[in-house]
């Protein structure tokens, strides 16, 4: 393992990765969510998506250290189990797509996923009957699928969150738990499908300190009064790595 943590420290880019990775942090510290959506666009400029998303799967794990104790206590965890049974149930299938896709259509899927999140979120769409348990794991299944293929398991299940009712601390609290346990879950899926290798361990390592870092400088600014401050600030930077992700700056 050191050797592979000195080959990761040669990474093309590691310095704009490593600053996305903080950033990344810090918009899930304080919004609730957003990581993946401001790390991939740029993580696949450098690695390739596989790479990418399982890197950051394992720097995820420090979410279990910072932000999950305070959230964990707020969740309905009836509700957020499901969700996650749901979830990690349907990421194998997602996972084993993301194998057998060319990078290119992969990296369109990425920054598709998140601008579309990103405008229907801004647009502010709610609904108002209380979901069933049914409903809940359609949405997490169809978030697991997602986030095995694109590593972006948030949009969906974030934008069926925002789409509620429930207090702002309470969506907050909802989404880290689901984030930060399916990370941790779809990490031996990856495994036994061979895309969590020992460079996305690697690289995982070296992005722990910054993603942690992050978080706790992002939790510190979260107060439930504070919804349209965090919520506009999550969207910029969620709008400018997307920007940034476009395979159309590509040269050659």
């Amino acid at each position: 393992m050191p050797e592979s943590i000195l080959a990761a420290l040669d990474t093309a880019g590691l310095e704009w990765l490593l600053l996305a990775t903080l950033v990344a942090g810090f918009v899930y510290g304080f919004a609730g969510f957003g990581a993946a959506l401001v790390f991939l666009p740029v993580g696949t400029i450098f690695l390739p998506p596989a790479v990418a998303i399982a890197s950051f799967s394992v720097s995820s794990i420090s979410s279990f250290v910072t932000v999950f104790p305070k959230a964990l206590p707020l969740v309905d965890r009836k509700a957020v189990t499901i969700l996650i049974v749901s979830a990690t149930v349907s990421a194998s299938l997602g996972i084993w797509v993301l194998t057998v896709t060319d990078v290119t259509i992969l990296r369109w899927v990425v920054v598709t996923i998140c601008g579309l999140t990103l405008c229907a979120l801004i647009a502010g769409w709610r609904y108002e009957l209380e979901p069933t348990a049914g409903a809940r794991a359609g949405v997490g299944f169809a978030a697991g699928f997602v986030g095995g293929v694109s590593g972006l398991t948030g949009p969906i299940m974030v934008l069926f969150q925002l789409a509620g009712r429930d207090p702002v601390a309470v969506t907050r609290a909802t989404t880290v738990v689901f984030l930060s346990t399916t990370s941790l879950l779809i990490l031996p899926l990856m495994y036994l499908q061979n895309v969590l290798t020992v460079q996305a361990i690697a690289l995982g390592l070296l992005f722990l300190l910054p993603y942690g870092i992050g978080a706790v400088l992002g939790q510190g600014l979260f107060h439930p009064g504070r919804e349209r401050f965090y919520r506009v600030a999550a969207y910029v930077i969620i709008g400018g790595a997307t920007l940034m992700g476009l395979p159309l700056w590509d040269r050659g």
